[in-house]
């Protein structure tokens, strides 16, 4: 993978903990820079990790898929992508609310960075540094998590929807570049 193509991943994974750093700038009224930074810490360290986590998986059970895994590549960056642009239309997300509860944060936190868990079994099957995209990943998630507090406390929910859709578009985009580089290579 590219660096561009791993610039890319790394803010369509991103836009899930961007729309609900968003929410949590809405609720929190006066943002603090501390407060904007431990939320950007809490989803950059979650959407490092769990790729990670994804692609000891995914490199376990690699050899069983052997050289078709840019097929389940495929199928699970689409899924995750057009899940993305789904629940942006029709309007679910995670709720928010101004606190730093550790629970609350914790849920977040985990359930911003499932799809980034499900990229990371991807990962695996198409033969990537894990070490430089889980880090890659998690600086984005937490650079863009630390605005969209800011953004939540000044623009509101305005960009939360394009956001998540923008993302999901991204990650089927890359899905079907996988898709076709790897008929391309099996055909060699």
């Amino acid at each position: 993978m590219s660096i561009p193509e791993l610039l890319i991943l790394a803010v369509s994974l991103s836009a899930d903990a961007f729309a609900v750093s968003v929410c949590k700038g809405l609720a929190m009224g006066k943002i603090k820079f501390s407060r904007a930074l431990a939320v950007g810490i809490w989803f950059g360290t979650f959407q490092a990790l769990m790729p990670t986590v994804g692609y000891f998986l995914g490199t376990a059970i690699g050899g069983v898929i052997g050289r078709y895994g840019f097929i389940v590549a495929f199928v699970i960056l689409t899924a995750i992508g057009v899940k993305m642009i789904v629940d942006a239309i029709r309007g679910a997300e995670e709720k928010a609310s101004g606190g730093l509860d550790v629970k609350e944060m914790l849920l977040l936190a985990v359930a911003t960075s499932i799809d980034a868990f499900a990229a990371g079994v991807s990962m695996a099957l198409v033969e990537v540094n894990i070490a430089l995209s889980a880090a890659v990943i998690g600086v984005m998630t937490l650079v863009l998590s630390t605005g969209g507090v800011y953004v939540g406390g000044i623009f509101g929910d305005k960009f939360e929807k394009p956001a998540r859709i923008a993302g999901g578009a991204a990650l089927v985009a890359l899905a079907v570049k996988i898709l076709i580089e790897g008929i391309i290579t099996l055909n060699k």
